[in-house]
């Protein structure tokens, strides 16, 4: 018996380096798959940072009010990036699979671009602070998954007292180097941006280009009106824009009437959008715009527009509003973004949010002809009659501007 436990005997060592593979074996899955970036979000509840910020509070764990601060607006806490820390990111491109979900996000799956501090700057303890562990039940294939919640730069001052006395906030879709689309936007119908009741601000997300996070900075020191999500600003990361824009209107604007969100390519007629809106104050439950019906997901994996199965099964999109611009009435704003992180990601953003999200919630999607969302002839009529007006040109936003102000044009 001696013999058959001694450590030289056979059997032993054969155990002895059995128990020493098997705790390498858990060590590696363990620190393998622990990836931060796909790690549950932490996210102060925005029921008690609004109540802060009321109070003027410094205490939140996220934020702090900066007495420096001309307005002092919440300004994002250490271990959150920020306009002056951007430029350190590298980006690295994350494409998620799985050997449990055949075809799940294959060969032509969706690629997510997603933010990583620079190796060389980022130290052992900064590495295992970032890493999370996510909830139990959680889908690894959400939004939730890859969504990081908060702003760099939030900016909620732009939108005072919640929103109580705003019939309307604009939130345009635009990418760092777009700088020529926002200044033109922002000399013509942008100028409704200055009015109590409305409010235009444009979303972008991070870039590690320091010589565009360069001009960034000066651009949003002198108009202060560019929100920042957390997220590398890429095609891909369309649909964390949208979400990043939901969760902003959801923390600092959610007593407005009405959300339209579009993109810098568009012009929006401002004047003709608020008598919609006057129209349809009443409403609730609603997103109005171009609607899509019967759409068929592209499973040709070739297509930039490519839907697998394993990421929408059914052979038909719900009914959605085209992307360039829809409505939203306020209330479902929380609903929409609680909603979308718990959806199987998806970078057909119209298609995600006011689709299938929106279905999910039994949310109405209602079609209003003067959204065109498309390119039509310049005619002052035109112009004067329709809501949104895509592929405009940022050279372009000027002609229209001048047509929409046309006094002489008789319209019917």
């Amino acid at each position: 018996m001696y013999q058959l436990l001694h450590l030289r005997s056979r059997p032993m060592r054969t155990l002895a380096l059995g128990l020493i593979g098997l705790t390498f074996y858990a060590y590696y899955r363990t620190t393998y798959y622990d990836v931060s970036e796909y790690a549950a979000p932490r996210n102060i509840s925005r029921p008690a940072f609004q109540e802060l910020y009321r109070q003027g509070s410094n205490a939140s764990t996220e934020y702090r009010v900066s007495p420096s601060s001309k307005n002092n607006s919440p300004e994002p806490s250490a271990g959150f990036y920020n306009v002056q820390n951007i430029s350190t990111l590298s980006s690295s491109v994350v494409t998620v699979q799985s050997t449990s979900s055949s075809q799940m996000f294959s060969s032509a799956s969706v690629s997510v671009v997603v933010k990583k501090q620079s190796s060389e700057k980022m130290s052992e303890k900064t590495a295992n602070e970032t890493k999370d562990t996510p909830l139990p039940g959680t889908n690894e294939y959400s939004a939730r998954a890859i969504y990081e919640a908060g702003h760099a730069v939030p900016i909620p001052e732009r939108c005072p007292n919640f929103g109580r006395e705003m019939d309307l906030v604009i939130i345009i879709m635009s990418a760092p180097t777009h700088l020529d689309a926002r200044m033109a936007i922002r000399q013509t119908w942008g100028h409704y941006g200055q009015r109590n009741d409305v409010s235009i601000l444009f979303m972008l997300g991070a870039t590690v280009d320091s010589k565009v996070e360069s001009i960034l900075k000066k651009e949003q020191k002198t108009y202060n009106d560019v929100i920042r999500g957390k997220f590398i600003d890429s095609y891909s990361n369309l649909t964390l824009k949208t979400i990043s824009t939901l969760e902003w209107v959801d923390s600092y604007c959610s007593k407005v009437k009405f959300l339209l969100k579009t993109d810098d390519d568009m012009f929006i007629n401002v004047p003709r959008l608020q008598a919609f809106t006057a129209r349809h104050v009443k409403d609730k439950n609603v997103i109005f715009g171009r609607l899509a019906k019967k759409w068929k997901p592209i499973r040709n994996k070739k297509s930039k527009y490519y839907v697998s199965q394993a990421q929408f099964k059914r052979a038909i999109f719900p009914d959605f509003t085209t992307g360039p611009a829809y409505l939203l009435s306020s209330d479902i704003v929380r609903k929409l973004y609680d909603a979308a992180l718990d959806q199987t990601y998806l970078k057909l953003e119209d298609v995600f949010v006011t689709g299938i999200v929106a279905d999910k919630l039994g949310i109405k999607r209602t079609h209003a002809n003067e959204f065109l969302n498309k390119k039509i002839s310049y005619s002052a009529c035109n112009v004067q009659r329709s809501i949104s007006i895509h592929m405009v040109k940022y050279s372009e936003q000027f002609d229209l501007w001048k047509k929409l102000l046309d006094g002489k044009s008789k319209c019917k």
